[in-house]
């Protein structure tokens, strides 16, 4: 057995793990790669392995920098089956469609701009023909329920532990029997955290013989998730005073959603008073109603809030935005308001255009309430939160960013140092032969590394993009 590291290595995008075991190709998950444009569509057009080698995809969850890539792979040759939560299959056939369409007229949008240039045209990745091409490959698997691999008869089984990241979000557990003691091969996917809104705790996938575990937040420590409220109360109650509009670019599947539980529990409470919330996000209309299908993921509060006949996705002053003239007629809206838009690290979709209306008026509020890969404009705006007039390029134009910058990390659904570090107490560190460090940036993955060697923790690896490893 051999493991290849083909995304997420020593940083936070295009999650690819390459398992070979019997003769036989497994990719758990099948990420796009999000950062410079060209430098990420080189990435993502060109595999470092042959697609048609593949066995089966093994999904973590449907974040597109976990399985944006599946219309590609498919679309180069790529047969076999893809297996994940029952959550995770309905969100991703939105998000992959999505995905498709979005960067389709993106690349028209910036395509018009290069021609009267004179540049070269860029291409999508894929059409959304290969997303609807590829929705026909899952195969759904509910949680804790081993489930053998077509093709493979017995000597591998696969099982999903929830990750409590996002709906459906799984940590996947390989055993593979050769004879002798089986070998388990755990995968965290992406992490959550206790206490999150909506979605239950992470699930403990049980002892583990290797163990890949994301690291995004592996030396850095987030408010706590109590704290959300408080937080998210200060920052609302200060961009009204201003009379601006609050513009938060958000994940389409789970942020949103998080966020627009918490306004209306507070609105419900009266501890905040109404406001014009607007959800300019086809994507996050269509995800909400899939969220209402899955209750199997929801935490005690919220099906006592649902009971008390709280609507929690949103009361009637949240309003869902489909149409793109309902879109663009938000330009002109003079009342202070919040705008959630997508995409989440602000590299396509409509959160450009609201980011290119409003980030010069300092009466406005840039809220960012989620990670922001390098090299990514969510990155720049990260950054501009402690400077003034920082600039930014939107759609290759310079922008300066006059708007106050808010950073709420208590929204985050990764882990943070000390989460990780809890979640792994429970492993026996004996019985992990090797620890890999996946899905995160320096320093964090090497501060992790120190946390846990420190706690007893031994053989961890911070793999590079294509290393190898031999796994006994």
């Amino acid at each position: 057995m051999k493991i290849k590291f083909c995304g997420a290595a020593k940083t936070v995008t295009g999650s690819q793990h390459l398992l070979e075991i019997n003769g036989k190709k497994i990719l758990l998950d099948c990420g796009l790669h999000q950062g410079k444009r060209e430098e990420s569509y080189d990435m993502n057009k060109n595999f470092m392995f042959d697609p048609s080698e593949i066995h089966c995809v093994i999904l973590s969850h449907a974040h597109i920098d976990h399985a944006g890539n599946l219309p590609m792979l498919a679309a180069k040759g790529f047969r076999g089956f893809i297996y994940s939560t029952p959550a995770t299959r309905d969100l991703c056939s939105l998000m992959l469609l999505d995905s498709a369409y979005v960067q389709e007229k993106d690349i028209e949008f910036v395509n018009k701009r290069r021609a009267k240039k004179n540049q070269p045209l860029f291409k999508p990745l894929y059409s959304v023909e290969d997303a609807k091409n590829v929705l026909t490959q899952f195969r759904t698997v509910s949680y804790e329920k081993p489930f053998g691999i077509n093709g493979l008869g017995g000597d591998i089984t696969a099982t999903f532990y929830d990750a409590g990241h996002i709906l459906g979000s799984a940590q996947i557990v390989l055993e593979v029997r050769n004879g002798g003691n089986p070998v388990r091969i755990g995968f965290t996917g992406d992490l959550g955290r206790k206490e999150l809104p909506i979605l239950k705790d992470p699930r403990f996938m049980g002892n583990v013989d290797y163990l890949l575990c994301e690291s995004t937040y592996g030396g850095l420590y987030h408010e706590p998730a109590s704290s959300i409220e408080k937080s998210l109360l200060e920052t609302i109650d200060e961009a009204l005073k201003r009379n601006g509009k609050i513009i938060v670019p958000s994940f389409s599947v789970g942020r949103t959603q998080e966020l627009i539980y918490e306004i209306t529990k507070m609105n419900a409470s009266g501890k905040l008073p109404k406001f014009q919330v607007y959800v300019d996000s086809p994507l996050s209309v269509n995800a909400t109603a899939i969220f209402k299908l899955h209750p199997e993921c929801f935490d005690e509060e919220t099906f006592e809030l649902i009971a008390s006949g709280v609507d929690v996705f949103g009361l009637d002053n949240v309003k869902y935005i489909k149409a793109v003239a309902e879109s663009k007629k938000l330009n002109a809206t003079k009342k202070p308001c919040m705008i959630i838009s997508a995409s989440g690290m602000c590299e396509a979709g409509r959160i450009l255009h609201h980011l290119a209306n409003n980030a010069g008026n300092p009466k406005n509020t840039i809220m960012i309430i989620g990670y922001m890969a390098e090299n990514t404009l969510g990155r720049q705006l990260v950054k501009a939160s402690d400077k003034q007039n920082y600039k930014v390029k939107i759609f290759g134009e310079e922008h300066t960013v006059k708007a106050s910058v808010k950073i709420l990390n208590a929204f985050s659904a990764h882990a943070d140092s000390g989460e990780t570090l809890d979640y792994l107490k429970q492993f026996d560190k004996n019985k992990i032969k090797k620890l890999f460090l996946v899905h995160g940036e320096s320093p964090q993955q090497d501060n992790l590394k120190m946390i846990l060697n420190s706690n007893g923790f031994k053989n961890i690896e911070i793999p590079s993009r294509g290393q190898e490893f031999e796994l006994n």
